[in-house]
């Protein structure tokens, strides 16, 4: 196999598989099922005399070969495996070494088209990014700086901040030049690529061999790429030509001219950590001949010995704990990749990833350009900033989590959503980690990720617990070096922190905080520390310990029961079953002691997911956008006490990992979660986690809590949970197209009916309307004020109310800017449904327009109760037109009009139409006739809460009127009660006028 599922440059591309990527272990089945594979036989291959340059005259004519040119000197001919007499040469072998020479060339013609589709295909995680999206489109170079061996071999530095912010002035050399002549005229032949975890190794090699396809690298007339993964697991000898054409069968024809033409080759060895090489004599043999079988290793050790093929280049890319394994004198060149070490690649980076046409799965153009441009300048201003994200980013991919992170929160709008957060960050994880163990030449073969779950995760684990997010360098080796024992554990720790520190780790640039470190992302700390919980790797000594013993015990007992019941027969002593007994019962113990492991591990995620000093924060989904766009508005002065550290992410990282799906990438991590202790844990969730649900949450926490039920993805366990809340206020929650899905996914789960969903300034908007129609279909009360829903929205809820499962009862859209023609549509469904009890449309914009349209179809409606049209700047005519026809209506007994412009006359003639004479009752202004209206406090009320968002001048003249109306009527009345009555709300309006114009209410 060339590639497998763990092969390092096919991290970006591995996460998640979907049925229409290739299989990873199809490569030979792809390889043979390209049209015209099987080569020709015969063979006549003629090498150019120099890359890019044009051959020998032959007979006249240049020939030119897929971008190769091919000369008619240095020539060879194969047959059969054979060389033929090459005195025969006439007209008639011209041609026939001309159609040879062809077939060659059509081989990697066929090899270049074969590469070009496998490493330029982008799994799901990738095609997010829109459907033009590819790697030629977006890749952006990292900085790639020439290194030395003195540099590489200075012994391992001590995690200290100085080390870490120490910039190496060194020539950066691009890919295309790794091959130039060196300081000493000498032409390079052996490159070493170097980079720690996730500073773009893969990508960069994936671009070279996609560049060489495309005919961007003439250097080389033929690219051989080898997984050294791939080549650590054969042990069998082969020779290199088989090894070749194992891996690639289109290139069976060329291949025996390896090493006897003048061919061009670059051989490119990816990932040389997989392999324990042996450079000794006495070690691995030399061998010169590419028909001789010889352990894989050994091939490698002789292409860089130059012993084998020596004309041939190779780039070998490794980590650097790994680079001293190959000797100094057969490396032409280091370099390192040392990823964006300039903000402005980072801005470049981001501009293509987050511009891809159809990125957002939207088909308007405009509004989609719109708001990826927003979202790009947004990004570059928080970069500039030379905030922490700018730190984070050096890393190409950290940029890349930035980027799915971003699409993630403004592009999701498929219910259910097709990612969770948790599923992101740990497909993240596979990207870079998938198949690595951290130190191949270490017996324990210890998988990268889990040597990182137990220790980074434990000191993520001590921050959360601690409410910190930046270590010392004492906490680092409290962390790292306190339970390290043995030689084995030292060699681990110094690959970790050459390898893979900087990855989970970086200095703060924060003012006062520059010796300490902190986690590249914030949201990583968190994920790590969940991990580390749910892994169960947070245990007591007593845990450890009766773990092993429990193990040991009852394997013995199996044994002993076999035993005991042999000599209970022949010695029948009373004393053998009380032992036997005695046996069986320590692994039950030790059983119900992990259980209850399983159980704190639930009660942990209650507890932080209900935090009470948590709940009036924002919710975490406007944290992580915080995080990565930045705040707009002032700095914070470096003298400025901070805010309290919050950690919300937590709980909801657990429940996330729980879920079937991040189980199965973690075991592919090493990182194993049986599925019997996932089930405990969710078994023992629902006697903590839904109980504390129960009680009253603010809107923000209820987000929260809703987008825990989506992250854990466990259907039962979410119904169970859905059913209690009857009741679901998110006012105030700026509603996204996520969280939008995430609400309908969750709520969607059972068919149960809401009695009141509450949606007050929520930033909805028709699309948002669409996305929640089957939720707002099952609530009674429902509240959609100060959303700014216009026509567009008023086209949806006309489709909502003529539905004929519609079951809600009390519609209240006041504040928003409905218009005539929204008026239009509500009117229409005003007509035609069948459950709506009350409506609110206080502060719509209607005019008189569309209060006549809506009067027009109230005799068709026979439930509506009570209709609110106050503040719409309603003259006489309207209201007594409204008044006029609900006086006919069955059922409407109510109709709201004050704060609108009616006279005196108006007034009088709607105090006419009193509710004892006609069974209306118009609320117009705080009066009736000589007395004060039954609603006035009702009136007020409505006024106190709807100021901040009303026409203050405007509130503050109607007001006067309604003083000077309650005098009026208090010096009508000659009842002592009465005039009490009047003094009592003219002393409240009073106060409000009087803080109104102190700008204090």
């Amino acid at each position: 196999m060339l590639l497998c599922p763990s092969c390092p440059w096919q991290k970006m591309s591995r996460a998640i598989q979907c049925h229409g990527c290739l299989p990873w272990g199809s490569w030979m089945r792809l390889c043979g099922s390209q049209p015209g594979c099987r080569a020709v036989r015969c063979v006549y291959l003629c090498a150019a005399s120099g890359p890019g340059v044009a051959g020998s005259c032959f007979h006249g004519k240049i020939l030119h070969v897929a971008g190769i040119s091919l000369p008619s000197r240095s020539c060879v001919r194969y047959k059969g495996g054979t060389q033929e007499n090459r005195a025969q040469r006439g007209s008639s072998q011209h041609g026939l070494d001309h159609l040879r020479n062809v077939a060659s060339s059509d081989a990697i013609k066929k090899h270049q088209k074969s590469l070009s589709a496998w490493f330029s295909n982008q799994p799901n995680e990738e095609r997010q990014f829109g459907p033009s999206f590819s790697l030629d489109a977006v890749h952006v170079d990292p900085v790639i700086r020439e290194s030395s061996l003195e540099q590489i071999l200075k012994p391992s530095p001590d995690l200290t901040i100085q080390h870490q912010l120490q910039q190496p002035c060194r020539r950066v050399i691009s890919l295309q030049n790794l091959f130039d002549v060196d300081a000493c005229g000498r032409q390079v032949k052996n490159v070493v690529l170097y980079g720690t975890v996730g500073t773009g190794k893969s990508t960069l090699i994936k671009k070279l061999v996609v560049d060489w396809c495309h005919g961007l690298l003439p250097r080389f007339e033929l690219v051989i790429p080898f997984s050294c993964e791939d080549l650590s697991h054969s042990h069998v000898p082969i020779s290199l030509r088989r090894l070749i054409t194992k891996k690639y069968q289109h290139l069976r024809d060329v291949v025996p001219l390896l090493g006897s033409s003048n061919l061009k080759v670059l051989f490119i060895l990816n990932g040389l950590e997989r392999l324990n090489l042996d450079f000794r004599l006495a070690g691995t043999e030399l061998c010169c001949d590419a028909n001789e079988p010889v352990p894989p290793s050994a091939i490698v050790v002789n292409l860089l010995r130059k012993y084998l093929l020596p004309e041939a280049s190779i780039i070998v890319t490794t980590r650097p704990s790994a680079v001293r394994r190959i000797p100094g004198k057969y490396v032409g060149r280091y370099a390192e990749i040392c990823g964006f070490s300039d903000t402005n690649l980072q801005k470049l980076y981001f501009q293509l990833r987050l511009s891809q046409p159809g990125c957002d799965g939207e088909n308007n153009v405009a509004s989609r350009s719109g708001e990826q441009d927003n979202l790009v300048e947004m990004l570059s201003r928080n970069l500039e900033r030379q905030n922490q994200i700018a730190a984070a980013c050096f890393l190409p991919s950290y940029c890349w989590l930035v980027c799915t992170t971003l699409h993630f929160l403004y592009f999701t709008r498929t219910v259910p959503p097709s990612q969770t957060l948790s599923g992101i960050y740990t497909s993240f994880l596979r990207l870079n980690f998938s198949g690595e163990v951290l130190d191949s030449t270490d017996p324990t073969k210890i998988s990268m990720m889990k040597y990182v779950a137990k220790t980074v995760g434990k000191l993520a684990h001590e921050g959360v617990m601690s409410r910190k997010t930046s270590f010392t360098e004492e906490d680092l080796q409290q962390c790292f070096e306190v339970e390290m024992k043995t030689e084995s554990e030292l060699n681990q720790l110094e690959v970790f922190r050459s390898d893979v520190f900087r990855f989970f780790l970086t200095p703060c640039v924060q003012p006062g905080k520059e010796h300490t470190f902190v986690f590249t992302i914030p949201a990583m700390q968190e994920y790590l520390a969940a991990l580390y919980v749910v892994l169960g790797e947070k245990k007591t000594l007593m845990q450890k310990v009766g773990k092993e013993v429990s193990e040991i015990i009852g394997k013995v007992s199996e044994d002993a029961a076999v035993v005991l019941s042999i000599i209970s027969k022949v010695l029948p002593l009373r004393f053998l079953p009380v032992l036997f007994n005695l046996l069986k019962m320590f692994p039950r113990f030790f059983s119900r002691l992990s259980g209850k492991g399983r159980d704190t591990i639930a009660r942990t995620m209650a507890e932080e997911l209900f935090k009470e000093e948590d709940y009036y924060n924002d919710d975490v989904l406007d944290q992580i956008n915080s995080s990565i766009l930045g705040v707009e508005g002032p700095m914070r002065h470096p003298d400025e006490a901070a805010d309290d550290e919050v950690f919300e992410l937590f709980p909801i990282f657990m429940g996330g990992i729980l879920s079937r799906r991040n189980r199965a990438i973690l075991e592919q991590l090493g990182c194993s979660i049986k599925n019997l202790a996932a089930f405990e844990i969710a078994k023992a969730m629902k006697k903590t986690v839904i109980r504390n649900s129960r009680k009253g949450l603010p809107p923000s926490e209820l987000m929260d809590y809703l987008f825990f039920l989506h992250e854990f993805q466990n259907e039962r366990f979410t119904a169970e949970a859905v059913r209690s809340l009857r009741t679901i206020n998110l006012s105030s929650v700026k509603m996204t197209p996520l969280k939008c899905s995430v609400l309908a996914s969750v709520i969607g789960s059972t068919n149960h009916e809401v009695e009141e969903l509450n949606l007050t300034s929520c930033n909805l908007d028709s699309s948002s309307l669409r996305t929640l129609f089957p939720i707002l279909l099952r609530c009674k009360f429902l509240h959609l004020q100060l959303n700014s829903l216009g026509p567009d929205a008023c086209k949806e809820i006309r489709d909502l109310l003529l539905h004929d499962k519609c079951a809600v009862n009390n519609l209240r859209l006041g504040n928003n800017p409905i218009g005539e023609q929204g008026a239009q549509y509500l009117a229409e469904a005003l007509a035609g449904n069948r459950s709506l009890t009350q409506l609110s449309l206080l502060h719509t914009a209607l005019g008189d327009r569309g209060v006549e349209l809506i009067a027009q179809h109230l005799a068709e409606n026979q439930q509506l109760q009570e209709i609110n049209l106050g503040y719409n700047s309603l003259t006489d005519t309207a209201a007594l037109r409204v008044v006029e026809v609900a006086k006919k209506h069955t059922t409407l007994d109510k109709v709201h009009l004050y704060f609108n412009d009616i006279s005196e006359d108006g007034k009088r003639a709607l105090d006419s139409l009193r509710m004892d004479r006609d069974g209306v009752r118009a609320l117009v202004f705080l009066t009736a006739g000589t007395d004060v209206s039954d609603y006035w406090s009702s009136i007020l009320n409505v006024v106190h809460k709807n100021l901040p968002f009303w026409d203050r001048e405007r509130v503050r003249q109607h007001l006067t009127i309604i003083l000077q109306d309650l005098e009026s009527s208090r010096r009508q009345t000659v009842n002592p009660w009465r005039k009490a009555k009047f003094l009592r709300v003219e002393s409240e309006v009073k106060k409000m006028l009087g803080k109104l114009q102190h700008g204090t209410l």
